[in-house]
Order: structure tokens, then sequence, then C-alpha cells
């Protein structure tokens, strides 16, 4: 076998795991109103189970309904009336010889009034979450007690239902970590001052649970190696934590990092190297004798299991990888793990749960639609389809298409597949778009997906394979505005200096703040260029996540770069460019040798028209439709895939 150590058994406490994969707690919010598991969020961890993982924790899930609740349509443990659908949940996982933990949460300062009928959020003292901006009200001693109470019950309930374990969430800033540190723990009772102290809560906990559950019913629990705060919880705080854990009983500990104030450093954006992190994990279980749990943000087996070899942790916790693919296991167990669909750290996920929406994946459409788009309906009968352009969206259409029993042809007229993916994947640390494509494509060839590089279909082409239908995946073309100047020979677009089809020159000006101008901006500008990004809106980067966003931005400024909001491009002269400062009415000029166009793209109607014309059956998709994100594209294709 390719990945020995990922495949080996394991042991949590009396529990034995088939391999060394735990899928990690992420909010989905697929559970009822009430909090009970739905068949929407039973089918989103059985796919997950079904793809080979060897234990799964649910999503944070609330054993407070007053002052507790995290998300919308977020798991609950504080009645009885939620052991029927947990039941499901464990019975469904099960089949699968996979096992699954509830995590029990409390959000504390880390959630908003608005999620709690407008009720003041509570915490271990009145230190405000930045991210959060509301103050809290510091629990009372007796409040603290019955919220060790409200915790207890929960893995009660949890055991009732037939789960295997429970999970302690004391990491990421919540409650219990707002105990824990000194950073949110004020307090002069018994629950605050000193490291006992303040770690008294979680004592209570856990011997309340194994006293309640008894002592071979698994408890874990997730602690914050380093908060990344100077006044926070550090590498040596949490050894000593971690070291009075198990003294408590508890079976593992499973090991992240940060806060929400400290936000990158707990989930990931794509700049982010894999294992960046690993010492931590490597030092925490360096000094406990119990399994270590941790996340690494990693995305690719081969890097699993070297740090299962070098000894950083006994499991491996993998959280938006089981997004991306929840096959993710049994295809780097059967050794085909070149067609692993790569999470690429877009953030999307994260971008929708804040929007107050179910969780979402950029590159798997159905995460969160399991109930939806359940199995294919393989009624294709080896028909042909035609699809034209082998960009993510032409891509995952062809994908479905074949699992469907279609004989896809796919045209493609550049020399390799991925269209604006090989765009997307040239700014600075974007190989995981490289790995995807890629892993895209290994999919196609799996399927004896037909396709045909450097070629450019035409409709007479297309009419020649007699096609039961016709995917127009061709793309869009950068939007030129009509302004003077635009056909200066110093005006060049991001998509031709990214690809590197065109060099710039001297000073540059970017127009346009969506993700391509900022990557653009900041390659140049880490490349020496004097760079300014101008923005005809009134902030920058309208709708990309914010961790992404201040990364990108940062990195600009950090290399001498300008951005610069509400100038709206007037003309492009000799002199460089012309721009209306909006805010004051001000015409300016910015001095550039090089002007760089990243406004967007505008649909090719004209060569889908000439489709639509030709055949009765065709599909428009992705940029071809309207111009948009790689999301957007993926889920396009895979749903009139799913339904043709």
């Amino acid at each position: 076998m390719k990945y020995e150590q990922l495949f080996k058994k394991g042991k949590i406490g009396r529990l034995t795991l088939k391999n060394r994969i735990v899928m990690t707690p992420m909010g989905v919010s697929l559970a009822g109103p009430s909090g009970e598991a739905t068949e929407d969020i039973i089918r989103y961890y059985e796919e997950r189970a079904k793809g080979g993982t060897g234990l799964i924790i649910t999503e944070i899930t609330r054993i407070d309904d007053e002052t507790g609740v995290g998300t919308s349509n977020q798991l609950a443990v504080t009645d009885a009336r939620h052991i029927p659908g947990l039941q499901r949940l464990a019975d469904r996982i099960h089949k699968y010889d996979a096992k699954v933990f509830v995590q029990l949460h409390h959000p504390g300062n880390e959630t908003y009034s608005r999620l709690i009928g407008g009720r003041q959020i509570v915490s271990a003292s009145d230190v405000v979450c930045s991210v959060v901006g509301e103050k809290p009200r510091p629990l009372s001693t007796e409040e603290v007690e019955a919220m060790v109470k409200k915790f207890i019950k929960g893995a009660v309930i949890a055991k009732t239902a037939g789960i295997d374990g429970v999970e302690i969430h004391a990491a990421h800033g919540y409650l219990l970590d707002q105990f824990l540190s000194p950073h949110t723990n004020k307090r002069t009772d018994r629950y605050g001052g000193s490291f006992h102290n303040r770690i008294r809560i979680l004592e209570e906990i856990i011997t309340g649970i194994k006293y309640m559950c008894g002592p071979a019913f698994p408890v874990s629990v997730r602690i914050s190696a380093d908060e990344f705060l100077e006044d926070g919880l550090h590498l040596e705080d949490t050894i000593k934590i971690a070291k009075i854990l198990e003294s408590y009983g508890v079976d593992t500990i499973n090991v992240s990092s940060g806060v929400y104030d400290t936000g990158a450093t707990i989930v990931e954006p794509g700049y982010f190297k894999q294992g960046w992190k690993k010492h931590l994990a490597t030092a925490i279980r360096q000094n406990v004798n119990v399994p270590v749990i941790a996340v690494n943000n990693i995305k690719e087996p081969n890097v699993a299991e070297q740090l299962l070899e070098e000894g950083v942790c006994d499991f491996i916790g993998l959280g938006r990888p089981q997004l991306a693919d929840p096959a993710w296991a049994n295809k780097a167990k059967c050794g085909k793990d070149d067609q692993i669909r790569t999470c690429i750290g877009c953030m999307h996920c994260f971008a929708t749960l804040n929007t107050g929406k179910h969780i979402e994946c950029c590159v798997n459409a159905r995460t969160g639609r399991e109930a939806e788009f359940t199995e294919f309906n393989r009624n294709g009968e080896g028909k042909t389809v035609a699809v034209i352009g082998g960009g993510p969206g032409g891509m995952e259409a062809a994908r479905v298409l074949a699992e469907r029993n279609y004989k896809v042809v796919l045209f493609e007229k550049e020399a390799q597949l991925g269209g604006t993916l090989n765009v997307a994947d040239k700014p600075l640390n974007k190989e995981k778009i490289t790995v995807m494509t890629n892993g895209m494509a290994a999919q196609l060839k799996a399927l004896n997906v037909d396709v045909r590089l450097n070629t450019e279909a035409t409709v007479d082409m297309v009419k020649q394979l007699n096609p039961a239908g016709v995917f127009v995946a061709c793309g869009a073309t950068p939007i030129v505005p009509n302004l003077p100047g635009m056909d200066s020979a110093k005006v060049v677009k991001a998509e031709d200096i990214l690809t590197g089809a065109v060099k710039a020159n001297g000073s540059v000006v970017v127009v346009g703040s969506g993700m391509t101008g900022l990557e653009t901006a900041e390659k140049l500008a880490v490349e020496g260029h004097a760079v300014n990004l101008i923005e005809m809106a009134k902030t920058i980067g309208t709708g990309i996540y914010p961790s992404v966003l201040m990364n990108v931005v940062g990195n600009i400024k950090k290399h001498g770069g300008n951005v610069l909001p509400r100038h709206q491009l007037q003309a492009v002269t000799a002199d460089g460019v012309v721009a209306l400062e909006t805010l004051r009415s001000q015409v300016k000029v910015i001095p550039a040798d090089t002007v760089v166009l990243a406004l967007g793209v505008r649909p090719r109607a004209d060569l889908v028209e000439q489709f639509e014309e030709a055949f009765e059956e065709v599909r428009v998709i992705g940029d071809a439709s309207k111009g948009g994100r790689i999301v957007e594209a993926i889920k396009d294709g895979y749903g009139k895939a799913f339904v043709f």
C-alpha cells in the first residue's frame, strides 16, 4: 500500500478506528431550525463515511439554547428530542465501519446577539472579540456551574443516541478557551485568576462526562496550541494544559491553533503552506501519552503520510479537504490520489456560512446538497454529447456526463485543459489550483472522455458527431472599456501579465480590484514595480474573504504599492492614467508606463448564438453564460449535466 501509516488502524481509548483519517469539525448549517439532525446533514456526513474516513467529528454542536447559538441551523444536544436524529446519523455512518463523535460547543463572545434573540452575548469576562465587536456579559459563578451541567447533558444525549464519543471544543477562542486564556479570563472567582482556576471548568466537564457516560466512553478535547495573541495562550501554556487534560482522563487531544482575532491561523487561506504549524502538534505529542489528532492545513495524502512518519501526530485531521472531495480517503487508499479534487484554500466555504447560508465548496458542487444530488442517473446509453471548452465548468460537465454513461467529446482550443484555471494558478502561492486542475484532468482520463486539445470547435465540426446535446463552456473575453487611449501599446490585460505573455515596464497602474486585479498588482509589486491599483467602488475587493483580502493588500503595500478606492478610470495618456477621484470630484493623472486592465469578463455571445441556432439541445455554462468565479462555473457545469 502506498500510504501505510495513513491506513493503519488506530485506537482512541478503547475505540478502534480503521485508519488514521479524522474529519475535523466545521460548521455546516444543515441541521433543522431546532437543532435536529436532518436528512441534509445526515447525507452530508454519510458521504464522507462512505468515502473512507475513519472518524467523523460533527460540526460545532450546541449545548445551550439560550446563549450558545454559534450558527443558524446548527446541530444541538440540548434536549431528548435530538436523540432520534443523532441515532439515524450514527447508524448511517456505522454502515461504512466509520465512527462518529459529537463536538460539544459554546461560542461565548464569538457569536452575535441576533443569533440568540437579541440577548447580550456571554463570556468568561467582558473582553470584546474584535471580529464580533459586541461586549459580552461575564457569566456568574452560578451560571458557569450550570453551563458545566449542560456540557455533561450534551454528552449523555450523544451517548444515548449511539454516538461513539464526544469532543469538547476548548479551542479557537470559544467559551471554554475564553476561560483557559489569560487574554479573556479576568475573573476573580474560583473560575479565574490562577492557572488551576482557569482550567477548572474543563476539569468539571470532563470528570462529569466520565462519571455519567462511563470511563470507556471516549472524550476528546480540542485546544488551540497557540492563540497567536501577545497576552494569550502560547505553546508552553498549552503543553501544560495537555498534560493536565490527560490526568483528567481524556482519551485524545485534537490540536489546532488561533482564535477569531487571529482567524487566518484557524482556517488557513490558500497562501499558507501545508504543514506550516506542525511544530505545535509535535510538541504536544511529545508531552502526553494519549493520541494526538492534528490539523496542519493538509491537502494531499503524501503530506499526511509524511507527518505521521515524522511523529507529528497520531491521527490526521482533515476539514476542508473533505468538503472538496468526500472520497479523499478511498482515493488515497486505492492509489487514485491523482484524482483527488483538491481544496484550494479559497475560503468560499466560510464566506458562504458568514452570509447565513448552508455550507458550500468552491470545487465540489455537491457539498451541502448531497440529499438533492444523490446517485447519478446513468441513462446516457453511450449517446454523444459535445462539450465546447475545457475550463472548470466544461471539465465538470464532461465528468458528470461521462459518469452518466454519455460518450463525451470535449473540445479545447488550447494545448492543455484548465481554461481560466491556467491563469488563476499563476499568482503567488496558488500552486493548489494547479493540483486541482491536474486532478480534474485525471478524472476525465479515468472516465475515457475524448479530449481534443488544440481544437477550436466549430458548428460543422460538432455536427459531424450528431450529438444528443452540446454544452457550451467557451468562456469569456476580458472587458476593455470604450475610453480614450485604450489602443495605446502601454495598455495590457491582467491575464497576459499573469501568464507571462506580456511583461510590464516601469511604473504600473492596475485598474480593478477583483481577485485578478489584486493578485496582478501583488505580483508586480513583489517584482519591484511601482504599483498603483485603482478601483471606482468605495471599497477594495468586494466579496473577497477578509483574511485573503488582508493578505494580498498587505503584500502590495509591503512592497511599496498603493491601493486607491473611489478612483474611476477616465482615459490613458502618454503620461499615465487619468482618473476621477469620485469622493472629491477631482481629476488626477497617475503616472504609468504600463496600464493593466482587470475589469472582469464578457461572455462570448456570438459563439454561443452559433451553437444555439445549430442545435436543439444546448446548455450554456460558466463564463459563457455569465462572468463569474471558479465556484459558479463548477456549480453550473455540475448542475446542468446532472439533470440533462
